[in-house]
């Protein structure tokens, strides 16, 4: 697996993904924004950040720089794609994931860890975690508040595309546990076809105990394991 993560003005996760895919074992390269070429990625990660300075909204400059257009035409086309915070922005100005990302509900910048539940398993994003499982991962956000119709919300429900719901330690989806006002407790979402996912939460900043937890490790490992089996499959 060849992992490609994009750097945009403003960008400042960029890093932190290098390496954790770096710490998984896998190849990864940095994609500037003013080019084109994917350089023969098999997954992108959108990273978090301020791309642009967040100006008019956050991600929507970004999703007309040159990469984006490759990245568009990879996704539509199958490839993965993974946005963390910023890149869950862009991926939604970009329309490659429905919804709109607003400002907190308490309008104010929010870092601090959280709790994650896995609600769907059967996704190359959380193939590696089970049904219920509950992560303990970083956010450090402002336009995190993720808001759809309600009739929307319905078919990502109906259509499994929910994959994470904010919840407290043992699991239980609250009120308060929401830490941005999402609905439906909502921290991530896939589109219908399972190859796009954004999340608001970030899983490369607790791949290391050291960093304070390492639920973000169960992330990359779906991911890995994904292509693993995508490999195993195609050689079969």
């Amino acid at each position: 697996m060849k992992v490609g993560v994009v750097t945009f003005p403003g960008s400042n996760c960029d890093y932190d993904a290098y390496q954790a895919i770096k710490l998984i074992g896998e190849k990864v390269e940095f994609l500037w924004h003013q080019s084109a070429d994917l350089l023969g990625s098999d997954l992108i990660i959108l990273p978090g950040g301020f791309s642009y300075g967040d100006y008019l909204r956050s991600g929507a400059i970004a999703r007309f720089s040159p990469i984006m257009k490759s990245v568009i035409k990879f996704a539509q086309s199958g490839g993965m794609v993974l946005g963390i915070c910023n890149g869950f922005q862009v991926l939604v100005e970009s329309g490659l994931l429905p919804g709109a990302l607003m400002r907190n509900d308490h309008l104010r910048f929010s870092c601090k860890f959280i709790y994650l539940k896995v609600v769907q398993s059967n996704n190359p994003f959380t193939c590696d975690c089970a049904v219920g499982d509950v992560l303990k991962i970083p956010i450090a956000h402002k336009d995190g508040n993720y808001y759809n119709f309600q009739a929307d919300i319905e078919e990502l429900k109906k259509h499994n595309q929910i994959l994470f719901r904010y919840c407290d330690a043992n699991g239980d989806i609250t009120e308060e546990s929401n830490p941005n006002g999402s609905l439906y407790n909502i921290g991530g979402i896939c589109n219908r076809e399972g190859n796009v996912a954004g999340m608001m939460p970030h899983p490369e900043r607790a791949v290391e105990q050291i960093l304070g937890c390492g639920g973000g490790l169960k992330i990359f490992y779906s991911i890995r394991k994904h292509f693993s089996e995508r490999v195993k499959l195609e050689s079969a």
